[in-house]
């Protein structure tokens, strides 16, 4: 009788057909897996119901106004929940790890937990684990599969909601080509194909070797040539100078218009591959400023770590049974959220605009409150 009680798990099954035994979880780790995931999933179920009302709110006239097709459009949200799941996932693991630990210390569960003889590190067991769980899969999505969603979301921003790409782009736009061979534009219309104030100067060490003006170009999209109208070479070989007239020339660059519409927010739609290939391509056109660019690659590492730390952080808040309850720490976890949100932005502005390494913008967060979580470890093991 002994040895068939031995082959029975805490579950009531038997234990050879227990598949959590081969990992070393008991039937309260399961329960608090299951309750920890499952509130998980509620939370980001109402985070995105909400989220895409406020949306559609926001775009319905020029969805209306385009005559979007209905599958179009359910197929932006199908991958805007994605995206805005990734951007919160932080701030919503947080708050399910405190929203379901406060309520199973409302009822006592965790004192009777305790008081059986488990010690709070073999509590915090499940948390590990699914914490680990949700947190992998993050980490895998923000590489790859929350980039290719917003390939298609960004897309049907610029189709339906954004008039397109670009209609016209009037920054003085500088751009290197190869090495020492920089180009300027003043302005180009993306309706008309057409630009003014065009220069290419080929630099040797600090001698300029060539320097050629047109007063205005255009682009054939068949060819995939441009135009250059009314221009002028100066050619110098540290000798003697030379200058050259021509009414029109054809020259095929190494870049095309849509090279000249260098927004940051293509950044979110690229694979961690693609970025760093983008990355090298900025480079060789002579981009100074790539920090957003390293700041988005590493927060795809970084942020599912936030959540694991914050969940270390939310389940010792709210695993002491307290008088004001759920409300209590769901208000103190809400804090912390803020905290960790302003902290996180404060260090990627510095980054950006003050030359912050991106690295270290991006996890000195998390290294603050992994500290902050190891203290409150160990005073609730104490």
């Amino acid at each position: 009788m002994k040895n068939e009680q031995k082959n029975i798990d805490n579950s009531g099954n038997p234990a050879s057909l227990s598949p959590w035994r081969y990992i070393g979880l008991k039937k309260i780790d399961v329960y608090i897996i299951k309750k920890f995931i499952s509130t998980f999933l509620f939370a980001i179920m109402i985070l995105a119901v909400i989220s895409c009302v406020i949306d559609y709110s926001e775009k319905v006239d020029s969805i209306v106004a385009k005559k979007t097709p209905l599958l179009v459009v359910l197929n932006y949200y199908k991958n805007f929940i994605p995206h805005i799941t990734a951007l919160l996932f932080p701030l919503f693991i947080f708050i399910a790890t405190i929203f379901f630990t406060s309520k199973i210390a409302y009822k006592s569960e965790i004192i009777a937990i305790l008081a059986s003889g488990v010690s709070f590190q073999r509590f915090m067991r499940p948390y590990v684990v699914g914490a680990g769980f949700l947190c992998f899969i993050s980490l895998i999505a923000n590489h790859w599969w929350i980039p290719n969603a917003n390939k298609d979301r960004i897309a049907f921003e610029d189709t339906y909601i954004n008039e397109g790409n670009f209609k016209y782009f009037s920054d003085n736009m500088h751009l290197g080509i190869s090495k020492g061979d920089y180009v300027y534009l003043q302005n180009y219309s993306n309706v008309t194909n057409t630009g003014n104030h065009f220069t290419e100067e080929k630099i040797d060490g600090i001698l300029l070797k060539e320097k050629l003006i047109a007063d205005h170009v255009s682009y054939d999209t068949l060819k995939r040539v441009w135009h250059l109208y009314n221009v002028f070479i100066r050619t110098n070989d540290s000798v003697k100078e030379s200058i050259s007239k021509m009414p029109e020339m054809e020259i095929k660059y190494p870049f095309a218009p849509g090279d000249l519409n260098r927004t940051d927010a293509i950044k979110e739609a690229l694979t961690t591959r693609e970025l760093n290939q983008y990355v090298e391509r900025e480079k060789l056109h002579g981009r100074e400023n790539l920090n957003f660019f390293y700041v988005e690659k590493h927060r795809r590492s970084a942020q599912p770590f936030a959540g694991f730390i914050l969940t270390i952080i939310g389940a010792c808040i709210a695993s002491r049974k307290i008088r004001g309850g759920s409300g209590l720490h769901l208000a103190l976890g809400i804090v912390i959220s803020a905290v960790y949100i302003m902290f996180l932005q404060t260090s990627t502005t510095l980054s950006t605009k003050a030359s912050l390494n991106p690295f270290l913008a991006v996890w000195i967060p998390n290294f603050v409150f992994a500290i902050v979580a190891y203290i409150m470890y160990r005073r609730q093991v104490k």
